[in-house]
């Protein structure tokens, strides 16, 4: 009771590990899908045929609800029907099929690759729009110089996005950071709590065990993490915003 769950969580080797899968997690989504986002923003920044039809199903994802985006990876990662094995089957890459949600060396990885795909196309959005803000004549007055591709995404279009780009990995970081549908649907935390990030340990401890002080102290914990990388990353978004 009291400050004896602050005892039991923080002292409590699992809860070290819910926070190691958390940052794994995060990172693991994030970094992919803002890379995804920034390659999808380029392209659609770009003028050709059916750009607007592109546009709209690479920004399909982000409208589509956790639960479902899970139900689909689960199919894709089924260990007996799944299309992921038997596209690695094919190419030769296993001669077994991999039970990706159901393995403890490959169930995190399986539920940060459904992230990726909801994730990137708030990035790409955001950049994109961020692009467009970027005046056309800066590019034209670069190629006149003799500036490739490289040196005017450089000198050019990374200044003028570097903003947007930092406040999109913070917010979608903090998202990530507390991700609970995607998980739960596909693993549950499991297997043996080998993608049990601090939300669902809170869920967990609330839920399945009924220790709702315990539960009320995971929540402290992922505030405290939370304000601490808002608090790191304060000083970019003071540098880009004010």
């Amino acid at each position: 009771f009291g400050l004896g769950n602050y005892r039991d969580v923080l002292f409590d080797g699992a809860t070290w590990h819910n926070v190691y899968v958390s940052a794994v997690y995060t990172i693991g989504s994030i970094a992919p899908a803002f890379v995804i986002g920034l390659g999808t923003a380029l392209l659609l920044n770009r003028v050709f045929p059916l750009r607007r039809w592109l546009r709209s199903l690479m920004l399909l994802p982000w409208a589509v609800p956790g639960v479902m985006v899970s139900i689909m990876f689960l199919w894709m990662f089924d260990a007996s029907f799944g299309v992921v094995n038997y596209a690695l089957r094919t190419l030769g890459l296993v001669t077994t099929d991999i039970a990706w949600y159901t393995t403890e060396s490959t169930a995190l990885f399986a539920v940060i690759v459904p992230t990726i795909w909801k994730s990137y196309p708030f990035f790409t959005l955001t950049l994109l729009a961020a692009m467009q803000s970027i005046p056309v004549n800066l590019y034209e007055a670069a190629k006149v110089d003799g500036a490739g591709a490289w040196a005017r995404f450089w000198q050019i279009t990374w200044p003028g996005i570097r903003g947007p780009a930092t406040l999109a990995l913070v917010l979608n970081g903090l998202w990530a950071f507390r991700e609970f549908d995607i998980i739960y649907a596909t693993t549950a935390g499991g297997p043996a709590q080998a993608t049990e990030t601090l939300g669902l340990r809170a869920y967990n401890e609330a839920f399945s065990f009924f220790y709702m002080g315990r539960a009320s102290v995971v929540g402290v914990l992922m505030l405290a993490i939370a304000v601490l990388f808002v608090f790191v990353a304060r000083k970019q978004l003071r540098k880009e915003f004010f």
